[in-house]
């Protein structure tokens, strides 16, 4: 028996040995043209059809090709824009660099009537703030096995069905609490505080969407407190959002969890000076989430991040910029909060346990190294295709379609040099300066292996299977021995 302990650790110890090696390195980005068309066929003009696909990703292994949504279009919910998704498929060389780009196809989400949604806020789309409409602010996104999309949406907060050609099936039910209602309690889709009092901050709706690797339950994340829940009722102030489960099969909220925002001191540290630090209301404002994905081992990653950065609010990254982080997040041991409000503090209420976070990858950290900008938002995060000794984790950026509000009701194409450059404001569709270019989208890729492959329960490494099947071979041999020599 000691011969076959020592066997067991002998193998146990090597397979060890291997996964500590390996960490996360950046491979580098890859920047698709600001200016470039998607496939929709919905017309020429920028607001028709320009490319945007890092609201969310999402990878599927059969075709071996992303997916990437839009949110509502150019123009934050004023310019009509049919929301959409896009395939495409990204080239890495073996080590996990992204080498070209290659759009394949663009669907277009579309009603039960056959007509596209539209990203126009609910109020200029149906002239009533109470009434959704047709509304939709696409930004979490996922595949279901049978081949539907789970798409999140802000307006709402909602979560639809669509077959694979856009087509709608079905909207799940969205938690009365989660709902944005003024005072008095009418639904208001549009406005923000303190016309609402209660439910999700506007624009700070469903952010993120995954499903469970079983597929049987979906995750939607506010990508901010509610309105109301924080110091002063205001959840601005507060760090504490909502993680949501559903059951797909009767499209109804299971449970919801706290996940804590990292706290602004923290952030600020990370700050030149005291100057451009975020104050006490930009805690629950301008932190927030932009994407949760499920891992093999019921874990998740979560990028959380600042609203800095290159962006069509700061064309040359004039700004400092605090965070962009992945966490690991762990939803074991969380309370139940369902039935529980959190309105009037920053703290957790006696009893509550927020779910548990650990950093996984400082993007910044790795952009700032390799000399790249930092930009803003930091949207869309999934696990690639295999690259030699692990995989490729790739992570996308919003563009916003490189459009900017100039004078109330205005839009204009933002044309940028880069970081530390110049920057104009043209016309929709117009022709950029000399030496300027739309914002591009990004697409980032990091080499994930080993250790860090293991904590979010990747597949091993096939060094590390021949190790195991060694190992256990050994144990076997042994234990087959042992077995022949008692029978003797």
């Amino acid at each position: 028996m000691n011969s076959l302990a020592s066997l067991l650790a002998t193998a146990l110890l090597a397979t060890t040995a291997v996964t500590a090696q390996a960490q996360i390195t950046y491979m580098g980005q890859y920047a698709v043209p600001g200016g470039a068309m998607d496939l929709s066929g919905l017309g020429s003009s920028p607001n028709q059809s320009r490319l945007s696909f890092g609201s969310d990703l999402h990878f599927d292994k059969a075709s071996q090709t992303f997916f990437g949504i839009t949110d509502r279009g150019p123009g934050g919910g004023v310019i009509d824009f049919a929301p959409r998704v896009n395939q495409f498929k990204l080239d890495l060389s073996p080590s996990g660099q992204i080498t070209n780009f290659t759009l394949l196809k663009t669907t277009v989400f579309k009603q039960a009537n056959g007509q596209p949604y539209t990203g126009l806020n609910p109020t200029l789309a149906t002239g009533n703030p109470a009434n959704l409409g047709a509304s939709l602010d696409p930004e979490g996104f996922v595949r279901r096995a049978n081949g539907n999309f789970l798409v999140s949406d802000e307006y709402g907060p909602s979560i639809i069905e669509f077959k694979s050609d856009g087509t709608y099936v079905r909207t799940f039910t969205v938690p009365d609490n989660l709902k944005p209602r003024t005072a008095g309690g009418t639904l208001n889709y549009t406005d923000g505080r303190p016309t609402i009092t209660s439910g999700r901050q506007d624009n700070r709706g469903f952010e993120g969407l995954t499903l469970s690797r079983d597929g049987k339950t979906a995750y939607a994340m506010l990508q901010d407190p509610l309105v109301n829940e924080g110091a002063q009722n205001d959840g601005r102030r507060s760090r504490n959002l909502r993680i949501v489960a559903y059951d797909v099969a009767t499209g109804k909220s299971t449970g919801q969890f706290i996940y804590r925002l990292e706290n602004i001191d923290d952030i600020n540290a990370r700050i030149p000076g005291t100057a451009n630090d975020f104050s006490a209301t930009n805690q629950g404002r301008s932190i927030g989430i932009s994407s949760i994905t499920a891992m093999a081992n019921g874990k998740f990653l979560v990028i959380e991040r600042d609203n800095r950065g290159l962006g069509e609010a700061d064309p040359t990254q004039s700004a400092p910029v605090g965070s962009k982080r992945v966490y690991l997040v762990d939803l074991a041991g969380a309370t139940d909060v369902s039935g529980i409000s959190l309105a009037g503090s920053n703290s957790l209420p006696n009893g509550v346990t927020a779910v548990q976070k650990s950093l996984f990858l400082d993007v910044q950290a790795a952009l700032v190294a390799a000399g790249h900008p930092v930009t803003e938002k930091l949207e869309g995060l999934s696990f690639g295709p295999k690259i030699d000794g692990g995989y490729a984790l790739i992570l996308a950026t919003d563009n916003d379609f490189s459009v900017s509000q100039g004078q109330p009701g205005e839009q204009l194409d933002v044309c940028t040099s880069g970081v530390g450059g110049s920057f104009t404001r043209i016309a929709i569709g117009g022709v950029c300066p000399q030496g300027q270019a739309l914002i591009p989208s990004y697409a980032y890729s990091f080499a994930i292996k080993g250790d860090a492959l293991a904590a979010v329960g990747g597949v091993p490494e096939p060094a590390t299977w021949a190790m195991f099947i060694l190992g256990f071979g050994l144990v076997g041999a042994a234990a087959r021995r042992s077995m022949r020599a008692a029978q003797a």
